[in-house]
């Protein structure tokens, strides 16, 4: 069969042994090629009849096993189903982009509109949708040939004939066309709008089908993974590959990204020292190119000694020594000596890794660097949109610990900055109400990037399946003879490649966008990402290369943060001896346990010099308008920016708390004085967001039952106004809060397993130190913002006064100093009433206090309700000290402890 015309890839006795379903197929592929590039087109009734042998040949291939085995190793099949598929993509670029691509020249990404698309899509519908249907089967006939009993087989039958070549065409096409924002310019007809809807499903089809084969095709194969790999993240078709010798991938705060060019020729001198295919593939080639005659030989297949050998990437032979010969001028023979996949990536990663070998401590910012933190951060923040012309930002370095000697070269092996300023780097950027920089900067390049902004959950499934198939260690086979880990290595290349960050970032993002639960399936396999980072020892550099410059905590990470999380409870759960400090003799901890203790540091120095910083000052901010010191058109951020911002310090308060709640990994927290930014959260809080009373909340207060005429002397005022939909910025309430800071408080105040008291000496100390006792009883003041505070409050109070004399001490003299509420009544004076203001009740309720004598089960409602009152509950005093502890209450100056006294609070709706 002449091949346009040049060349017989296919002499007659080639097809001599061939099955029935060998030969239809075939035949149909013929056919196909020939219709696609118009040489020549077929007829209605000829189309029919090869969509029909297509149709039957997938069937059989989802249905009977021994017929994926006979096609999967029939090397004729594989050439003419990448012929078939590379004209069918060919014949839908013209018709959807209006550009016809070329076999074997890669296409990038198009600039076109989205109206030119629909255009094109609506002149072209009928062809357009049969070649779609066709492209879509015959990829899935192409995934279904790589599911057999030895899948290395077809595997490296595809790769010798570069068939992955035209799945990376296909998911370029599908992207182009995808990706343009089409839903958003639909035709106004709902004909026309149903067309443009179809062809786009029809796409996105295809697109997962592709992106299904590419993980069969790399499934288990180190070799072609390798080479996915380096195509979707380092050749990517958007990508500039002319890169001047020291151009670099882009810098992570103050670490250098690897060099482009030199990581580009490393990986591909070891894709070509490692392209042996196994021995099955490699005989079942040699029979078929010595079936054809020398001149036959064409561009679709593959020159014969790349075929002559046997694989060898993982022998069993002695371990290999790997040694970096810089002196050796030829690269080739340099990065043979290597042995290893890139000295390049291998450098690169020394440099960016935590832990660092050489540095086993864990420091961690000292406490009195934080209030100046926030001043500088409140300062930053009103200087934002104080003026037109932003200011320079002074290089930032705000993730590692400060005042001690190099500690950025001990701590991460690079020279410590010049400068100490600790100014957030969104100073130095200019607001633009159309750019929002929060999920990225720069270009957001890479042939998968932009999968995650096309496809549904349900069908972005393999995408994830291939990450996590590329980069997790338990989905590898082992090491190589060098000892070198090729999932590593290719988790490292996707970090450090600008196309491997916004992946990353797109896949992150994508959970927050479709709130993916823990129980889903795409949160469970971007677990295992994470899961394999941290094995990397790359999670600290994967945290700032997904910062944003608008952003406290950008969405990804928040993500990350959630994923991080939820592997605390599973995956990086500690083991009973778990101490990551080297022994008294000097031995150094397990690598597992340093790692885990590493990451920890490292985030919680993040919350210590960036999260709580900032968040209090915008919290002091939202005080200066409470106040009347600031005008509120003045607030420096909008409400979007600070619902961000609470995200992410909800995310971040929810990981403390699951660490606070691992004994082992709760003494760092408890090393850190975590208790510290815990109670500035609280006084910011405090200061900053008016407390909102029950009767005012977001609840519809219950209608008081109709009374007699007699009884409505003071009649009840009407229902306050509905709340706005929205708050103004500077009312923002930060819903919620408390209850997580006081939750982390009571974890951290327990004592450990096993025991039921004392509670934590250290945190014990610690909470009096920082005065944090007016803190916690500010808290227990009812807050509609802050439901169900009051219980947490109370238990940390019963952890912090168990076995404490500190707290004891603090907390008697605290109710000595108000003994006007607490006086008892002497018993012969007869019932006492007293009219007292209890949160969440309009007026002045009278109740009868009850004796001190009385005993404790005493029926403790209230007496003697005048008209007009409402019933209350009566305090409880049985326990003296507790029950006078928990009815101080804040008033509106933050240091001092009201004279007021409240009743026990409920939280249900019926509490009037």
């Amino acid at each position: 069969m002449a091949a346009n015309g040049d060349f017989d890839t296919d002499p007659p006795q080639a097809w001599k042994k061939d099955s029935i379903e060998e030969r239809s197929f075939g035949a149909g592929l013929i056919c196909l090629e020939g219709h696609y590039t118009q040489s020549p087109v077929m007829g209605p009734s000829t189309t029919a009849k090869v969509m029909a042998v297509i149709s039957r040949t997938l069937e059989k291939t989802h249905t009977f096993k021994d017929v994926r085995e006979l096609l999967s190793r029939n090397l004729k099949i594989w050439i003419w189903l990448r012929r078939a598929i590379s004209a069918a993509i060919c014949d839908l670029n013209e018709k959807s982009l209006g550009v016809r691509s070329e076999p074997f020249v890669p296409t990038k990404f198009i600039d076109i509109t989205a109206p030119q698309i629909m255009a094109l899509i609506m002149k072209n519908y009928a062809p357009l949708k049969e070649a779609l249907q066709m492209l879509n089967k015959l990829m899935h006939i192409a995934r279904n040939l790589l599911v057999t009993t030895y899948p290395e087989v077809p595997q490296d039958l595809s790769a010798a004939v570069n068939f992955d070549h035209e799945v990376y065409e296909a998911i370029c096409l599908c992207v182009n066309v995808t990706s343009k924002g089409i839903d958003g310019e639909m035709p106004e007809d709902d004909a026309s709008r149903a067309k443009c809807s179809e062809i786009q499903e029809l796409y996105k089809k295809v697109l997962v089908t592709s992106l299904q084969q590419a993980h069969n095709w790399i499934a288990k194969n180190d070799r072609n993974k390798m080479a996915f790999w380096f195509r979707v993240l380092i050749e990517s078709p958007d990508v500039d590959n002319n890169h001047a010798p020291e151009d670099r991938h882009e810098s992570v705060m103050q670490y250098l990204g690897p060099r482009s060019l030199s990581l580009r020729t490393e990986i591909a001198n070891w894709l070509e020292r490692n392209s042996d295919r196994c021995e099955t593939a490699t005989a079942i080639c040699k029979e078929y190119l010595e079936a054809q005659d020398e001149s036959d030989k064409n561009q679709w297949f593959p020159q014969s000694q790349q075929l002559a050998n046997k694989a060898n990437i993982h022998q069993d032979a002695a371990q290999a020594i790997s040694e970096w010969h810089p002196e050796v001028t030829d690269s080739v023979e340099r990065d043979r000596l290597y042995g290893r996949v890139s000295h390049e990536l291998d450098e690169w990663w020394e440099m960016t890794r935590l832990p660092n070998s050489k540095d086993q401590s864990l420091k961690m910012w000292p406490l009195d660097f934080v209030p100046e933190r926030i001043k500088q951060c409140e300062a930053n923040l009103m200087q934002r949109y104080a003026t037109t012309d932003a200011p320079e930002d002074p290089e930032d370095d705000l993730d590692h610990p400060e005042g001690e000697t190099n500690n950025q070269a001990d701590w991460q092996n690079q020279p410590a900055p010049a400068s100490t300023n600790y100014a957030p780097e969104y100073d130095e950027y200019e607001e633009d109400a159309d750019d929002d920089d929060s999920y990225g900067e720069g270009p957001m390049t890479g042939l998968l990037t932009e999968v995650p902004n096309v496809l549904d959950p349900k069908q972005i499934e393999a995408l994830h399946m291939i990450v996590k198939s590329c980069i997790l260690e338990s989905a590898g086979t082992g090491l190589t003879p060098h000892g070198e880990s090729l999932q590593h290595t290719r988790c490292k290349i996707l970090l450090a490649t600008d196309c491997g960050k916004n992946l990353l970032r797109e896949m992150l993002v994508f959970i927050a966008v479709w709130e993916k639960e823990e129980q889903s399936l795409i949160f469970q396999i971007s677990s295992q990402i994470v899961q394999a980072i941290h094995e990397s020892s790359l999670i600290p550099y994967a945290w700032e290369a997904l910062r944003s410059p608008k952003d406290i905590i950008s969405p990804a990470q928040t993500v990350l943060l959630r994923l991080i999380t939820y592997l605390s409870r599973t995956a990086f759960y500690p083991p009973k001896d778990y101490n990551p400090r080297p022994l008294t003799d000097g031995t150094p901890p397990p690598s597992e346990e340093l790692r885990l203790a590493k990451m920890l540091n490292f985030l919680y120095g993040v919350f210590r010099s960036r999260i709580v910083p900032e968040c209090v000052a915008l919290m002091q901010i939202q005080a200066d308008v409470r106040k009347g010191n600031l005008d509120p058109a003045d607030f420096p951020v909008d409400t979007w920016d600070l619902e961000r911002a609470k995200d992410g310090l909800v995310q971040y308060l929810d990981f403390l708390y699951t660490i606070a709640d691992i004994h082992p990994l709760r003494q760092h927290l408890i090393e850190y004085e975590a208790v510290y930014e815990l109670i500035k959260l609280l006084e910011g809080l405090d200061e900053g967001v008016e407390k909102i009373p029950l009767i005012d909340g977001r609840r519809n207060p219950q209608v008081p039952a109709q009374q007699p005429a007699a009884y409505q002397t003071n009649p009840q005022p009407p229902p306050p106004p509905p709340p706005p939909l929205t708050e103004p910025p500077y009312e923002f309430p930060w819903s919620g809060i408390k209850g997580q800071l006081l939750s982390i408080l009571a974890a951290l105040l327990q004592p450990p397993p096993g025991q039921s008291s004392p509670g934590n000496p250290t945190v014990q100390l610690q909470i009096v130190q920082h005065n944090g006792i007016v803190a916690l009883l500010n808290c227990c003041l009812y807050d509609d913002n802050n439901r169900f505070c009051r219980e947490r409050v109370q238990l940390c109070l019963k952890w912090l006064m168990d076995g404490s004399p500190d707290a004891s001490a603090f907390l008697q003299n605290l109710v000595a100093a108000n003994p006007g509420p607490m006086a008892r009544p002497s018993a012969d004076a007869g019932p006492e009433t007293h009219s007292v203001r209890v949160d969440g009740v309009g007026g002045d309720v009278r109740v009868q206090v009850r004796s001190s004598s009385a005993p404790v089960g005493e029926d403790a409602g209230v007496a003697g309700l005048v008209p007009g009152a409402t019933a209350v509950p009566r305090v409880n005093r049985g326990d003296a000290l507790m029950s006078d502890i928990m009815a101080l209450t804040r008033a509106d100056d933050p240091n001092k402890i009201p004279q007021n006294l409240e009743g026990d609070e409920t939280e249900d709706d019926d509490f009037m």
